[in-house]
């Protein structure tokens, strides 16, 4: 019998060899303990990119508290006024019909954040996080209580004694106090600062601004004390899609395998003779695992935990000072940069479609702003009845303007009927409104019943400002005459 007939197709010629995506191994040697729920205790590291992140960082925390108290004509310069429906922002009042501006300014800011992430990676979470921002005054604070990051995970261990009950009341007691600050400076871009703070600390706030005071202290307490890193691995969304806007050429912080391994611990005066012994020039001090906030090893390649912070990249470079190695064996380097691959970000796709898409962006933001009318005007016709006849054979309609002054000064409006038609106006013509007001100002539209075709005729109410008469708005309505 055949071999074909026992096996089927044992004739046919052997199917093409798979290929299979390499996988290399990075979980720790079988000896190692790996307990991803123990608390991170990150070491401090001082160096360029921290003294840059420090800066940053300052200069946030800054700005978050300081920007309610400035004032602009004799306003707070950002303000949310919920109770009047009203943003106040550097002079500009918006009001909800003017939000969709803020929606452009967010669609910008994402895409320009994109196109950051082209070019430096997560360099957003490093140095202007609120997260990470928040963390490392936290772990300041905990540092100038507790002591190195050794010594707070031996206090960890250690049994309750007066000593450690101490040191970790005074922590938590300054951790309190920060976030209650923090809960203050995001309410005041609520409610006028210098009121808000002066009645939290003296408690003669209300109910309500209280408990949002202590809701934001609360949550600031627990994601910068407790949390941590958690927020970043597991809560922020950022995290898990950045990679799709990596390409071959974004500059993150990476470990040049190729230069450092095989790793190895070595003396200093045997950093001469590493390569005669087939060692890198990573000497695997493991300072750049003790220093990470987010507690990975960068030397097993990209991960998505990665803030991109530089922590480890100036703690290798202390290294490679001491043994007189090569500066950045961990640096932001891309993908090319290691290879030795020159190239032109103008080439890049998402290079051109992340920038074309935040000039567009801009763009638009800038006409919306540049239209958006200081008047409003809502026209409401008269609901009882269509018109009404004279007895000196005219007919007139009612209506009801609504109308709202958005800026902050008083203002003077004309109001006026347009129309091809012999229409008059029976109101008083200029009005004044104080800043922010609205009024319902009734106006009735008159004309001779013969002059006018029967029916429904349109007519347009025009509002306009006596002080600057290029800001004006007008809407059209119906006239019905018999």
């Amino acid at each position: 019998m055949p071999k074909s007939d026992i096996i089927p197709n044992a004739d046919a010629p052997p199917a093409p060899a798979k290929h299979y995506i390499p996988i290399r191994d990075i979980s720790p040697p079988p000896n190692t303990a790996v307990n991803r729920s123990s608390r991170i205790h990150f070491r401090e590291q001082k160096g360029d990119f921290q003294r840059l992140r420090t800066m940053m960082n300052s200069l946030l925390i800054m700005l978050f508290f300081a920007l309610p108290f400035i004032s602009i004509d004799g306003r707070q310069a950002i303000l949310l006024d919920v109770d009047k429906q009203q943003f106040f922002f550097f002079g500009i009042t918006l009001w909800p019909q003017d939000f969709t501006l803020l929606a452009w300014i967010f669609i910008a800011a994402a895409f320009g954040l994109f196109f950051i992430t082209v070019f430096w990676g997560r360099v957003w979470c490093g140095y202007l996080c609120p997260q990470t921002a928040w963390t490392f005054i936290y772990v300041w604070i905990e540092t100038r209580i507790e002591g190195s990051s050794n010594k707070r995970k031996q206090l960890d261990k250690a049994p309750l004694t007066s000593i450690k009950l101490g040191k970790r009341s005074a922590k938590h007691l300054l951790w309190g106090f920060a976030a209650l600050l923090t809960g203050c400076g995001f309410i005041s871009y609520f409610i006028p600062a210098r009121e808000l703070y002066l009645e939290i600390f003296t408690g003669n706030a209300s109910f309500w601004v209280t408990s949002w005071v202590w809701f934001f202290a609360i949550c600031t307490y627990l994601n910068a004390g407790w949390m941590r890193e958690q927020m970043c691995l597991h809560c922020c969304p950022y995290a898990r899609f950045q990679a799709v806007m990596f390409d071959a050429n974004t500059k993150t912080v990476t470990y040049d395998t190729q230069r450092g391994e095989s790793r190895g611990p070595r003396k200093r005066k045997q950093e001469s003779h590493h390569r005669e012994s087939n060692l890198g020039d990573c000497v695997d001090c493991n300072l750049c695992v003790e220093v990470c906030p987010t507690g990975i090893d960068i030397r097993n390649g990209l991960q998505y935990e990665c803030i991109n912070c530089g922590a480890c990249v100036d703690a290798c470079n202390e290294t490679m000072l001491k043994f007189d190695y090569k500066q950045n064996l961990i640096g932001y380097m891309s993908e090319n940069d290691l290879k030795g691959v020159s190239y032109s970000y103008w080439r890049s796709p998402r290079f051109l479609g992340y920038g074309a898409a935040v000039v567009i962006m801009l763009i638009v933001i800038s006409l919306d702003l540049n239209s958006r009318s200081e008047i409003q005007l809502n026209v409401i016709r008269d609901r009882q009845s269509l018109y009404r006849e004279t007895t000196d054979n005219k007919v007139e309609n009612t209506y009801q303007l609504k109308i709202r002054n958005k800026t902050q000064q008083i203002k003077q409006y004309r109001v006026a009927v347009l129309s091809e038609m012999p229409f008059s106006l029976i109101a008083e013509p200029i009005i004044t409104l104080a800043a922010g007001e609205q009024v319902d100002y009734p106006v009735t539209v008159l004309a001779d019943k013969d002059a006018i075709p029967s029916g429904r005729k349109m007519i347009q109410f025009l509002v306009t400002d006596i002080q600057e008469p290029k800001q004006q708005v007008s809407q059209e309505t119906g006239f019905f005459s018999p």
